[in-house]
């Protein structure tokens, strides 16, 4: 416990820099408690204050800013070289509803065997696709070569 701190009452006027116990008799007085608000201050900022209501509020401050910020999901989206037009266009519905939600789209084109001699079928695919998506995303992360797959990461605007 600190030899001094600055006390506030219970209406938030400073009271001035006092002995704790001269606080406690404070917030005995007035049937509240004594909450150090700012322990880290020269001398520490103490208030008459009800506990149980300090505690609410910054319950309640922490869950409003928790409902403000919003979670970024990744979604991937499987392709493969030879994907033909319809089920690309398809696939490229759900990929632009995921961007306008504020999610990340990721999307991987999966080779097998042989397909791997035709890389290029992919990149064009991958080509194609932010061509699409162009007015509603743009590119995170670029087209790179990972094993038998090629991925490419697309953020919102």
């Amino acid at each position: 416990m600190a030899p001094e701190i600055r006390l506030i009452d219970s209406e938030g006027n400073q009271a001035g820099i006092v002995p704790p116990e001269e606080g406690l008799k404070m917030a005995e007085r007035e049937g509240l408690d004594l909450v150090e608000i700012s322990p880290d201050a020269k001398p520490p900022v103490c208030k008459v204050m009800d506990y149980g209501k300090y505690r609410y509020e910054i319950a309640k401050k922490e869950k409003d800013s928790k409902k403000k910020q919003h979670i970024i999901v990744v979604k991937e989206i499987r392709l493969r070289p030879r994907t033909e037009d319809h089920d690309l266009e398809f696939k490229m519905k759900h990929a632009r509803k995921f961007l306008e939600q504020k999610n990340k789209v990721k999307f991987t084109v999966m080779f097998r065997g042989r397909e791997m001699a035709y890389k290029e079928f992919g990149e064009q695919l991958l080509d194609r696709v932010v061509e699409y998506l162009d007015e509603v995303s743009k590119i995170e992360m670029e087209k790179k070569m990972e094993g038998r797959r090629l991925t490419m990461t697309l953020i919102p605007k």
